[in-house]
């Protein structure tokens, strides 16, 4: 099972950054679909949400290639990050943006319901659910 996790780690970790690099060159524009309309103030705030956000998906990528010691905490990090970013796909979906080949509303939808894979995946393959429990915990106290 171990061997499992550690692939999926490093291929989560391989696709973001690989995705953060896309953000700041060939798929700039596309990433501006994902942007929710609440949060484009102007074209320049607007394209430094998408360049800010390849940064931080080339770092947690990086991060969940390299920092093994700090697995879990990285993949806390990025499951998080996949539910701060989710907003933006129910933007594409919700006005019907079509970006990365999703022209279709069908194709929005179902698009949604791979974030909570995603999700998954990041707190499976690192231990992740523990950091999460811990914060959890804490923020009970």
């Amino acid at each position: 099972m171990n061997i499992i996790k550690t692939i999926l780690r490093l291929l989560l970790g391989a696709f973001m950054a690989y995705a953060g690099f896309s953000h700041l060159t060939f798929n700039r524009l596309e990433f501006v679909a994902q942007v929710p309309m609440w949060l484009r103030f102007s074209d320049g705030f607007t394209d430094f949400v998408v360049l800010s956000s390849g940064v931080v998906e080339i770092a947690l990528g990086l991060s969940m290639l390299f920092l093994f010691k700090y697995k879990a905490v990285v993949g806390a990090l990025l499951a998080l990050f996949y539910v701060l970013i989710f907003p933006g796909n129910l933007n594409q979906y919700f006005y019907h943006i079509d970006s990365f080949g999703l022209n279709t509303d069908t194709a929005r939808l179902i698009r949604l319901f791979f974030q909570p894979v995603l999700i998954v995946l990041a707190l499976w393959s690192t231990g992740g659910w523990e950091v999460w429990k811990r914060c959890w915990r804490q923020l009970k106290k």
